[in-house]
């Protein structure tokens, strides 16, 4: 793959991955929009990879708590506000694995991938979190994640399996109704990321298996690489502006962007 793709992709997946306005929607586009090739199985994997460094790396308290919580609840123990913590994340997570598993067996992932849907995604959605956003209150804290709000965001988090609805955007938008503030649903989010990447990550890892070659492998380098370092660009960038500045940004590029996708579908 030319350099120059192979980095506008590790790129593009990292800005995208945890602002909410849609990774899988904006990589969709990459080659439609542009005219290149798909980037591959390999590639993909490869960029997952280096954004889930970076999200581990940001939030590497709150994760460490979170491994820690892990242990005890494979032993049946939820005593400890870190396994309480592991809990929820499990809880959040299974809904989306489950819908995942059976959008892919039924091979409407790839009827989804297409310019109208992500535009109707991009506009609707943005408009939800619009709405979230200014209605909802900020009485919360992640610290006061409960297991109930944990299965509300899990269950938001299976619309993300649309493109262009956004992992971030959707779960960010539930945590905002349920009243958590600003960085508080945005740091959530961010940890819900984490176990959805490694199953994406793994799953994705099972087609490209045995196809590995050594360019391929440095290409796959190459793109985790930079894709960490945009992923860890536009986490830092988020969470200082979430401090001052509401959603509203996001919400007018996904509009915008929503319309124009529009537009190029129906004419």
């Amino acid at each position: 793959m030319p350099l120059f793709q192979l980095l506008l992709v590790a790129v593009i997946q990292g800005v995208t991955e945890f602002l909410p306005i849609s990774s899988s929607g904006h990589l969709i586009l990459l080659p439609q929009m542009t005219g290149t090739q798909d980037q591959g199985l390999a590639i993909d994997v490869a960029v997952h990879v280096g954004t889930l460094f970076a999200v581990v790396l940001y939030f590497w308290p709150q994760v460490k708590i979170a491994l820690h919580g892990t242990t005890r609840l494979a032993r049946g123990r939820v005593d400890t506000q870190s396994a309480f913590l592991a809990l929820c994340l499990l809880t959040a997570t299974i809904p989306a694995l489950l819908a995942g598993l059976a959008i892919k067996a039924t091979g409407l992932d790839e009827a989804m991938r297409s310019v109208a849907v992500i535009g109707w995604t991009m506009l609707v959605f943005g408009l939800v979190l619009y709405w979230a956003d200014m209605t909802g209150t900020q009485e919360k804290t992640a610290d006061n994640w409960t297991l109930k709000d944990a299965i509300w965001m899990g269950l938001s988090q299976c619309l993300a399996l649309i493109p262009g609805t956004s992992r971030s955007g959707i779960t960010i938008t539930a945590a905002r109704k349920l009243g958590y503030g600003r960085e508080g649903a945005a740091t959530l989010s961010m940890l819900m990321s984490i176990p959805i990447i490694l199953a994406s990550g793994a799953l994705l890892s099972v087609d490209v298996i045995g196809k590995a070659n050594w360019v391929l492998a440095r290409d796959a380098i190459i793109a985790a690489a930079f894709a960490f370092l945009a992923a860890l660009a536009a986490l830092v960038l988020m969470m200082r502006l979430l401090r001052s500045v509401s959603f509203t940004p996001y919400v007018v590029y996904r509009v915008l962007l929503g319309i124009g996708l529009l537009v190029w579908a129906y004419t």
